[in-house]
């Protein structure tokens, strides 16, 4: 059984492509993966049909970063 997890990311949580800070979970029926905005964005395509729920909080980067 696959638990929703809605805890906020933190700087803990790893992008699982590239290891880079991960600000997307995406919670499959078998696990879930964690990714960067980046590759969140890349792979959204493949994720986007088979994800029980995706959990985006790329908003941050504007927040923490600033907007270019």
């Amino acid at each position: 059984m696959t638990t929703l997890t809605t805890d906020p990311l933190t700087a803990i949580d790893r992008c699982d492509r590239c290891g880079a800070q991960a600000y997307v979970r995406v919670v499959l029926p078998v696990g879930e993966l964690l990714f960067c905005g980046h590759h969140a964005r890349e792979h959204a395509p493949a994720y986007t049909d088979v994800a029980t729920h995706v959990h985006d909080e790329t908003d941050r980067l504007h927040a923490e970063h600033g907007t270019r």
